[in-house]
């Protein structure tokens, strides 16, 4: 493919970090197109609970700035959850110390407070989150991209080669784990189960006595139960006896979810790592590729964030 254009930039991976990052540099004037293996509404983010919480990603200090980023971004989306996706809705994160999170978050979430005996029996943080809707989010954010000016094209890369720009962008995610190829990437499995809302109208996040998560979201029409997270497991494939005991970890919990009609299983695949990889890299050829993967399981909690520092290195490289 001929370059046409010093703007011309090249995203692999149409995610919530690919999306996002293509979204921020079409909106700085650069002509972006993303490269998706799977349509974008069946990607690993697809499958996300979806919660604004940095979890399972380094290094730390960076999740928290991208996170609080971030959060500028998501607040403002709020304020048309029925277009965005995004609401911001209370909760309670089990197993938390106030003392823990206020140090970083406290300043940024003015409401935040150690949960009540009747909103949690152990030792919580009740706090007002946004809350991702990704069957909405992830549209939305194809459409204000191609609003910008880019394009999403479904297509299998099997070399970053292949990406014939001036600036490529790799969020491949899990992916990066052949395509770079970078075997530090690793899968963090993640099940859950989608269920009929029996009324449930705040969150929940907590881990039981033998170290078991559970979270509950609910979402539109639906409610989230989850979760695992299984290191290095490869599979996709919904296991029926996991399924059973994350409903019964959630309504142990809450215990209308256990009559609870269920709707779906899903599994997705955390892309873990040491550290998230933001870096750029030269090209023999004078082009320059940004690597941007890594997020383990804090992807749209850190996506903007994320996005506006991946977009500073590609302008600055091109």
């Amino acid at each position: 493919m001929a370059r046409e254009s010093s703007d011309d930039v090249i995203v692999v991976g149409g995610g919530v970090i690919g999306l996002t990052t293509a979204v921020v540099l079409a909106e700085r004037g650069r002509r972006v197109r993303v490269w998706t293996r799977d349509p974008v509404e069946r990607t690993t983010s697809a499958v996300a609970g979806a919660l604004w919480w940095p979890y399972h990603i380094e290094p730390v200090a960076s999740a928290r700035t991208w996170a609080l980023r971030s959060l500028d971004v998501y607040e403002e989306l709020a304020e048309r959850p029925e277009v965005t996706g995004v609401r911001l809705a209370e909760g309670v994160l089990g197993e938390t110390d106030l003392d823990e999170v206020a140090g970083w978050a406290s300043t940024r979430l003015p409401g935040l407070r150690a949960a009540t005996a009747d909103e949690y029996a152990g030792t919580g943080v009740w706090a007002r989150l946004p809350l991702i809707d990704m069957a909405a989010h992830l549209p939305w954010l194809r459409k204000r991209l191609v609003k910008a000016g880019g394009s999403v094209e479904e297509r299998t890369v099997s070399d970053l080669a292949e990406a014939e720009a001036p600036v490529v962008v790799n969020c491949t995610g899990l992916g990066a784990h052949d395509l770079v190829p970078d075997p530090s990437v690793r899968p963090v499995r993640g099940q859950l189960v989608v269920v009929e809302n029996p009324g449930i109208r705040t969150w929940l996040v907590a881990t039981n006595a033998a170290g078991e998560m559970a979270y509950i979201f609910p979402q539109p029409g639906r409610l989230l139960l989850g979760g695992t997270a299984e290191d290095d497991v490869w599979s996709t494939e919904p296991d029926p006896a996991v399924a059973e005991a994350i409903v019964r970890r959630c309504a142990a919990l809450r215990p209308e979810i256990a009559g609870a009609r269920i709707l779906g299983h899903r599994v997705g695949l955390r892309p873990a790592r040491e550290t998230v990889r933001l870096e750029r890299e030269p090209l023999p050829d004078g082009r320059v590729l940004v690597h941007h993967y890594g997020h383990g399981g804090a992807g749209v909690t850190v996506a903007w964030g994320c996005a506006q520092e991946a977009a500073a290195l590609a302008t600055a490289a091109s």
